[in-house]
């Protein structure tokens, strides 16, 4: 990261067209750009992939059973392989969290609960939902909602797209980084300050970048005496757990931001997740090869961090149906960056990917929980303050 910097000053930095793209989608603040970036990257780009990956689909497979070593940059060539030789993951919601509630206006703090449980005492939590649970994969930033809609706590939002800040440091853009995360925390105190009503102490996150970079926002000195957790930790704490499930069997990656500190993370998702038959979670080892932009500024290199993933998929896939069993195999993880990345073995390995959190909702609140839960909040459950 100090060496991007290093780069960026001197004015060295290599230019990548999807890297840039990326980093002007976490940029953006305005509801309109961050909708339609969200149209051209996401329905028009994943799509576009997807129906590349159908066409050359033969060429990419001898490059992903032995990828070739990386001197220097690939050809273009076989960086378009390269890039292609995975599927992108579909059937996303077509529209961002923020949007589907109506709570996009910047001037505006969402605070989300059930009229009919809770009051103006009702323990409340801030949840900050980041770019990957907000802007891309907004099933997880609707989840965790609605998990803790179903608690029993009032959930208070930041107003706006707000993104942590890591992304940008981690592109090596450091004056931004620091001027997001000053600006991100001066609008946290005058949160603070016009909801001190609420008395937050609990400051939620599901994300572990998002995790890491706010660990370093004092947030003590902003909501006085509060601890920064994990929704999937926050869930444990609440006694919330999914058991008895039957037909699937699960295995966990954990991500290299792993968002779950409180103890080692395989101890929180078995507590949390749970089949008839009591065949215990274990670690998918490796990292996935998605790692925020990596995938997509040196998809060569992807290749081969991906290669090792796969044989780990497929070896813990192999290992759960080793006794006969015929039923689904689902890999959970807690980042969403790790979730499209471990999206692109569905066809390989077999498997599916997803979110603990989301897993947890279409068990515990039924597969249509998502349009039940938008319909619920939007029928009274917003209650919109003015910062």
């Amino acid at each position: 990261m100090n060496m991007r910097n290093l780069l960026r000053k001197m004015d060295k930095r290599s230019f990548k067209p999807a890297n840039r793209a990326a980093m002007f989608f976490l940029n953006a603040t305005d509801p309109t750009t961050i909708n339609l970036t969200r149209k051209a990257m996401v329905d028009l780009g994943y799509k576009a992939q997807r129906m590349g990956n159908q066409l050359l689909r033969g060429l990419a497979k001898p490059q992903v059973e032995a990828p070739p070593p990386t001197t220097g940059k690939a050809p273009v060539r076989e960086q378009v392989i390269h890039f292609i030789n995975k599927k992108m993951p579909g059937n996303l919601p077509k529209k961002t969290a923020r949007a589907l509630l109506d709570i996009e206006d910047d001037k505006v703090i969402p605070i989300i609960r059930n009229p009919k449980a809770t009051n103006a005492d009702t323990e409340a939590v801030f949840y900050f939902p980041g770019c990957g649970s907000e802007r891309l994969f907004s099933q997880v930033g609707l989840a965790t909602q609605a998990m803790l809609w179903e608690v029993g706590v009032q959930t208070v939002l930041p107003p706006g797209y707000l993104c942590c800040g890591y992304p940008q440091r981690g592109a090596g853009q450091y004056d931004k980084a620091d001027k997001m995360v000053t600006d991100n925390r001066v609008l946290f105190h005058r949160m603070a300050n016009t909801l001190n009503y609420l008395d937050i102490k609990t400051v939620v996150v599901s994300c572990g970048t998002c995790y890491d970079s706010l660990a370093n926002y004092e947030f003590d000195k902003i909501f006085p005496g509060c601890r920064l957790i994990d929704i999937h930790e926050y869930l444990m704490e609440k006694g919330v757990k999914l058991e008895g499930v039957s037909g699937t069997r699960y295995m966990y990656h954990d991500p290299c931001h792993t968002p779950m500190k409180m103890q080692d993370s395989l101890k929180t998702v078995n507590a949390l997740v749970s089949t008839v038959d009591n065949v215990k979670i274990e670690k998918n080892d490796r990292c996935c090869g998605e790692s925020g932009t990596f995938a997509v500024s040196r998809p060569d290199i992807a290749t081969q961090v991906r290669s090792r993933k796969q044989g780990e998929m497929e070896k813990g896939a192999d290992k759960l149906r080793d006794d006969g069993f015929k039923g689904d195999v689902k890999i959970l993880t807690s980042c969403p960056s790790c979730l499209q990345g471990l999206s692109r073995y569905n066809h390989d390995s077999g498997t599916t990917a997803d979110y603990i959190v989301v897993e947890m909702a279409r068990h515990l609140l039924g597969e249509n929980w998502m349009p039940d839960y938008v319909a619920r909040a939007n029928n009274g459950g917003i209650e919109r303050v003015l910062v």
